[in-house]
Order: C-alpha cells, then sequence, then structure tokens
C-alpha cells in the first residue's frame, strides 16, 4: 500500500495547479490547500494542522514570522527503541533519508522534514510527506525516504572490488 501512496503523491505534484506555484512563494493557504487536497482526514487551524494520508498521521507546523515549516510523523515511543537502531537511524539521517530526518522529541522517535516555509515548491511538499511516509513506514528494515540513496563508504568499496576483478 505504502508504494501506491508515494506513487500517488508524485503522480499528484504533476498535476496540482495551486496558488503557491503561481506567486512562487509557498504560504500557509498554499499549504491548507495541498494538505486538504491529498488528506483523508485534516483538523487543526492555519499553520498547524493534523491529518491523515493511508492511516498514517502527520503534522504539519509552520512559524511564519521565522519563515519555518515542518512536517513530522511518530514513529515509535523513544523507550522503544533500541541502541542498534538509534545508529541505524543516524546512519540513514546521512545515507538513505535524504531531505526527510529521524529525530528524537517529546519521548517519541520522529520522521521528519523541516524546511524555510517561503521557499517551498509545492513539488517539495508532496515530496516531503511522501519521504515523511516513507521514513515511518522503512523504520527497523530499510530506514529510508524512499527517493535516492547515496552510496556509503561500504558501497564505494565493494564496487571497488567488483571494479578490479574486471
Amino acid at each position: 500500500m505504502m508504494k501506491y501512496t508515494l506513487l500517488f503523491l508524485f503522480i499528484l505534484g504533476f498535476s496540482f495547479s495551486s496558488e503557491a506555484q503561481k506567486n512562487d512563494e509557498m504560504s500557509n493557504e498554499s499549504l491548507n490547500e495541498i494538505i486538504n487536497e491529498i488528506s483523508d482526514v485534516v483538523e487543526g487551524t492555519m499553520g498547524n494542522w493534523q491529518f491523515v494520508i493511508d492511516s498514517t498521521l502527520f503534522i504539519c507546523l509552520t512559524d511564519v514570522n521565522h519563515n519555518r515549516m515542518r512536517i513530522i510523523s511518530p514513529v515509535i515511543e523513544e523507550t522503544e527503541v533500541s541502541e542498534e537502531e538509534i545508529k541505524k537511524c543516524l546512519k540513514a539521517n546521512f545515507h538513505t533519508m535524504l531531505d526527510a530526518k529521524y529525530a528524537f522529541s517529546e519521548g517519541f522517535l520522529w520522521s521528519t522534514f523541516i524546511h524555510p516555509l517561503k521557499e517551498l515548491t509545492t513539488d517539495q511538499v508532496l515530496s516531503a510527506i511522501a519521504q515523511v511516509y516513507s521514513g515511518v513506514h522503512t523504520f527497523g528494515t530499510y530506514y529510508s525516504s524512499g527517493i535516492l540513496e547515496f552510496p556509503n563508504s561500504e558501497g564505494r568499496e565493494k564496487k571497488k572490488k567488483k571494479l578490479k576483478r574486471s
């Protein structure tokens, strides 16, 4: 189901026409339009939304005065995360999570995306939601935002060995 949700968000990104694209500046009004368009359920007020996509809870918070926006989704309670999983999250933040990251706050591990508000595009918002979603659903397995992966030193060493054997 996750693949279908991610695919839907990217397809929607190509067809979505909002004020943010027309004015080249993201705002709470533009975010509100995007969130309401793609979500199953939306609650909250302008600049503080809780929404659900494919049974996954998201929170989007903005601070217009400081030009900041974050989209977060709870992954697991902090007390349930092992030392090994913490290390895997830190490695993932460097290699496989890309724009989204894992972070601890208020007793939970979160999948997060934090960015200046005004500079966001509609495509970036949709990508952010897809990456946060993927971070939640790949915790414990791939630890991935689902988009790209930067090779780590182990991957580069394996590639070098293969090249030398040829």
